[in-house]
């Protein structure tokens, strides 16, 4: 059965990423969960905001700069994934190293290229 995934930064926005992740997810079969700075809906899934009370994350892809993760570091350990993705843009190695060694891998890669290449997992 595919994994739940977190998209953190998602947003209504065609145009973004975030948003194009979320659909191409669901388009491969994944179910997802959203989280973003306003509530709304990607393909009838909700956008969440704050830090919504999840279960069986197992991979948490990242679509928010270094600058903002910090909000987002004690959740994510919390939410206890096998895996955090770093999409281009969102690479921050202190963020990282924190997340290694709370025993989550840090990926720097692009959720969309893993999809399309079918290396997703």
């Amino acid at each position: 059965m595919p994994t739940k995934t977190l998209v953190i930064g998602a947003s209504e926005n065609p145009q973004r990423y975030a948003n194009k992740a979320a659909r191409s997810l669901k388009q491969h079969g994944h179910p997802v969960a959203l989280l973003g700075l306003k509530e709304g809906t990607i393909q009838d899934t909700p956008i969440q905001t704050g830090f919504p009370t999840l279960t069986d994350i197992d991979t948490v892809t990242l679509y928010v700069g270094p600058a903002n993760q910090h909000v987002f570091a004690d959740y994510i350990k919390q939410l206890k994934p096998r895996r955090v993705i770093f999409n281009p843009g969102t690479e921050n190695p202190a963020l990282e190293n924190e997340l290694a060694q709370a025993g989550i891998e840090p990926i720097e890669a692009c959720t969309l290229v893993m999809l399309s290449i079918g290396n997703y997992e």
